[in-house]
């Protein structure tokens, strides 16, 4: 099968198309034919760093796709069945691939109001948007949260999905992008470049800081006693932070994404009743994911960029 490799770290020069042989589901495990595989941060952050892997590797971890083949004692799935997920987080990479195996369990069943495009932009950002403000930060009805960069990949689906909870939605962005995120019903919204957040907002029960550096420090000016910020840059983050929230008696957690169905057929369900809607910013065939890279870190599109495959 065709598959985007590489055998080195670097720019996305090092990104190429390879052949390689194609994997076969073991027990409880499902062989997904990749339609469309989304592109984040991520990517091309242990593209250029390694992170926790070591080359040769096959980057990606969002999935849409059709069943191929189960593995023995795997129940949910049947050859022909359209699903979406997200691969273990970091270990159990490979979208940019034309077939990945997975447990069965790491997907759920693609709504059919949405396509593999949309399907693929979905699941790394949501999961991690949705576990990082309700299973860890418990966000509730009537809180007020602060959203980093809610314009990007995992911000616009975390204004979304703080919403969904009821939630009073402030979020952090460039002037040029607030009536995209007034749309998706952020209900204040900072200019980064000409504001400081820090010295406008007040009395937040939960921080969702996507950015790292001094925005945990002063994302603290912002809360009330009580409340939780979770920071997702676990390489950029100031762990100065834990202390002087603990100060504070604010509640301050780090965090990687995981696979979960439970969370992942939540998310299904809101995409499928018209509650959660990615942005696709770019879609660009396999074959150009250096490409792609390029785009994403420009750190200028808004939402997701995804990949197709061929076949």
């Amino acid at each position: 099968m065709k598959a985007i490799s590489q055998d080195a770290l670097g720019g996305p020069e090092v990104l190429k198309m390879v052949e390689v042989d194609r994997p076969e589901p073991g027990p409880t495990e499902v062989l997904v034919r990749v339609e469309a595989a989304g592109v984040n941060p991520t990517d091309w952050k242990i593209r250029a760093s390694g992170g926790f892997l070591r080359p040769p590797f096959v980057l990606g971890w969002d999935v849409s796709g059709v069943v191929e083949a189960v593995g023995i004692g795997q129940a949910l799935y049947k050859p022909g069945d359209e699903v979406f997920g997200m691969l273990r987080y970091p270990l159990g990479h490979g979208a940019y691939a034309q077939y990945v195996t997975a447990p069965s369990r790491h997907f759920v069943r693609k709504p059919a109001t949405i396509d593999h495009v949309q399907a693929a932009a979905i699941p790394l950002a949501a999961l991690t948007a949705y576990q990082a403000l309700v299973d860890v930060a418990g966000l509730k009805g009537g809180q007020r949260a602060l959203i980093h960069a809610a314009a990007g990949g995992v911000g616009h689906l975390a204004v979304q999905i703080a919403k969904a909870r009821g939630a009073y939605v402030i979020g952090t962005a460039s002037a040029a992008k607030h009536d995209f995120l007034r749309g998706l019903g952020a209900d204040e919204l900072v200019d980064y470049r000409t504001e400081d957040f820090s010295e406008i907002v007040r009395d937040v029960d939960v921080v969702l800081d996507t950015i790292g550096g001094d925005y945990g420090p002063r994302s603290l000016r912002t809360m009330r006693r009580g409340g939780t910020i979770v920071s997702l840059t676990l390489s950029l983050f100031d762990p100065s932070v834990h202390t002087v929230a603990a100060e504070l008696g604010i509640r301050s957690e780090t965090m990687l994404v995981e696979p979960d169905q439970a969370t992942m057929r939540a998310i299904a369900a809101l995409a499928e009743a018209g509650r959660l809607r990615v942005e696709v910013a770019a879609v660009l065939p396999l074959e150009e994911a250096a490409k792609a890279h390029e785009l994403g870190e420009t750190n200028r599109t808004t939402g997701k960029i995804v990949l197709t495959v061929p076949h």
